[in-house]
């Protein structure tokens, strides 16, 4: 089991630290972040779907983001497949829009944790802010308490972090990678 433990985490190492996890026992953790992006919630929106643009292919199976999918409405699935092999990462449970604040909710463990019988939620939040719209996402993960979820806290944060900056960065101009990732 500890060999497991660090193989998930240096997968999920690839990314500078950001300590956005408000809560972590052995059983659960939360992360949450929240990015701005100077353009309209509609926009934003629309760019959440386009997963397959924002999401660094280094956190994918295949290694190509491109073959990654979004369906926003409920049963629909967030996938990734190539060659003959294929990857349900998470089934959105929820869409959702009131008084211009959209919510999409998937469930789903991703990457590592799906091997390790852990079940997450995320959350992705699109409101209007100003003259652009404030992205929220929210991942919540628990588990059997063996499983040392708090240890592994960090390590996801790392990574959905990256992707909420990837997010954001999409929605505001069109490139997921900042002028410094080469």
């Amino acid at each position: 089991m500890r060999l497991f433990l660090y193989a998930v985490l240096a997968f999920f190492t690839v990314v500078p630290a950001q300590a956005e996890v408000s809560e972590a026992t052995p059983s659960m953790f939360v992360v949450q972040g929240e990015r701005l992006a100077g353009d309209s919630p509609d926009h934003v929106w629309r760019s959440v779907a386009r997963i397959s643009q924002w999401w660094d292919g280094a956190h994918t199976y295949s290694g190509d983001a491109r073959r990654l999918s979004l369906a926003t409405r409920a049963g629909g699935c967030f996938c990734e497949r190539w060659a003959d092999q294929s990857v349900e990462h998470a089934r959105v449970i929820m869409v959702m829009e009131h008084e211009g604040v959209r919510t999409l909710r998937m469930a789903g463990a991703l990457g590592p944790l799906q091997a390790i019988g852990a079940g997450g939620v995320l959350t992705i939040v699109v409101a209007p802010d100003g003259d652009g719209a404030k992205i929220t996402m929210n991942y919540r993960v628990s588990g059997d308490a063996s499983l040392g979820l708090d240890a592994m806290a960090p390590a996801v944060d790392m990574v959905l972090m990256n992707q909420l900056d990837r997010l954001q960065r999409y929605a505001s101009t069109g490139a997921a990678r900042a002028a410094n990732d080469g």
